[in-house]
């Protein structure tokens, strides 16, 4: 019985795995985890916040800036939970010494809010010892509304 050639196999099958596209793999991999990679930020508030004719802009660290919410019902949040006013000295005054003494509060108030929220709220972080406070406006441009 004759073999013939042409059913012989010619080359063999590689065993080993090609690395010369590893790095684009890698690359891809990790700009896929950092664009599909969400961070958690603290729910908005649908407040309207009071017209200003200045502002400032608080240049502080996000992790040293607490935000707190008063809605025009009353209602008070600190950052994402609603809080009742009788208890927002006490946590105010527990993340302020947590953070080193370096939080600064941001009051959001909505237009409509009653002034007598706004006061106790101020007065809870005067009792906590909260003294850096910012008051956060719509900065309203009036150059532009002139022209």
């Amino acid at each position: 019985m004759a073999i013939n050639k042409s059913f012989i196999r010619k080359s063999r099958v590689a065993t080993t795995i090609p690395d010369s596209s590893l790095a684009d793999i890698a690359f891809l991999l990790l700009i896929f985890f950092m664009v599909s990679t969400s961070f958690r930020v603290e729910d908005r508030r649908e407040v309207v916040q009071p017209d200003a004719a200045a502002t400032q802009k608080v240049d502080e660290k996000r992790k040293n800036v607490l935000h707190i919410w008063i809605e025009g019902d009353g209602g008070i949040f600190l950052n994402d939970q609603r809080l009742p006013p009788a208890n927002v000295a006490g946590t105010v005054q527990r993340l302020y010494d947590e953070s080193g003494r370096q939080l600064v509060v941001a009051i959001r108030a909505d237009r409509d809010a009653s002034y007598r929220a706004v006061d106790e709220v101020t007065e809870a972080l005067r009792a906590a010892g909260a003294l850096r406070v910012n008051f956060a406006t719509h900065f309203a441009d009036r150059t532009a509304t002139l022209r």
